[in-house]
């Protein structure tokens, strides 16, 4: 008896070839709206009024306490009942990003926090407005500290969206799922499906890994620099 079945391979490539067009724009997509909608959370989050941020921590904290598929589950089958029907794809779309959008903001809001109060002050006293200075100064030094995790929750919702299943939308996973019950091929089937998932996120991975040296070694350089500075101004004070 042979476990891998080449035969189903090439009957069925096509749909694991759309399943997997499908998978990577979901992704794309979620990923593309949850980077930006993220940051006048965390902004929120940041904010000197009371009420925006309890508002913004009990929706972070909402989103990050239940599992995204409950999200999917009342976006897609709840939401009709009061009147909000949403295909499968929108409702993905959303589902998935009302939780990304949580924890992207909490990336953006420890990046943030990271950047010296210094640099803040410095912007000030060139005359800048505060908006100017998170424009210019703050958000491009955050970003660059963030973007390995960026990296790493892009991978993760890659994977992730194999629960889109549930909302009937037929990516990756639910192909798979449609084939093996058609000729019960589940091993040839679900290792094509994980090798596919694989052929996408390693080098993915691969990319996150250098650019987190990158940016480690960019920070040491900077912080050389820094010190080499220091005494020269100490001394001319």
């Amino acid at each position: 008896m042979n476990l891998f079945n080449f035969q189903v391979v090439l009957d069925y490539w096509p749909v694991f070839l759309k399943g997997l067009g499908i998978t990577v724009l979901l992704t794309v997509i979620v990923f593309s709206l949850s980077a930006v909608l993220a940051v006048p959370v965390a902004l929120a989050q940041l904010s000197r009024h009371r009420a925006l941020r309890t508002l913004a921590h009990v929706y972070v904290e909402v989103m990050r306490g239940t599992p995204v598929i409950l999200q999917l589950i009342y976006v897609y089958y709840v939401f009709p009942i009061i009147g909000i029907k949403i295909e499968p794809f929108s409702a993905a779309v959303i589902g998935l990003s009302m939780g990304m959008i949580a924890y992207l903001s909490e990336v953006y809001r420890g990046g943030i926090s990271g950047i010296p109060q210094g640099q803040k002050e410095a912007a000030a006293a060139m005359g800048m407005t505060e908006f100017q200075a998170f424009r210019r100064v703050i958000l491009p030094q955050a970003l660059r500290l963030t973007l390995p995790s960026l990296g790493n929750y892009l991978i993760a919702l890659f994977k992730d969206s194999a629960l889109a299943s549930v909302v009937t939308l037929q990516e990756l996973m639910f192909a798979g799922q449609i084939i093996a019950v058609r000729n019960y091929e589940y091993f040839t089937v679900y290792t094509i499906c994980g090798v596919l998932y694989l052929a996408v996120s390693y080098p993915c991975a691969l990319m996150v890994r250098r650019l987190e040296k990158r940016t480690q070694g960019g920070y040491r350089r900077k912080v050389v620099r820094t010190a080499a500075v220091e005494p020269v101004s100490e001394a001319r004070t």
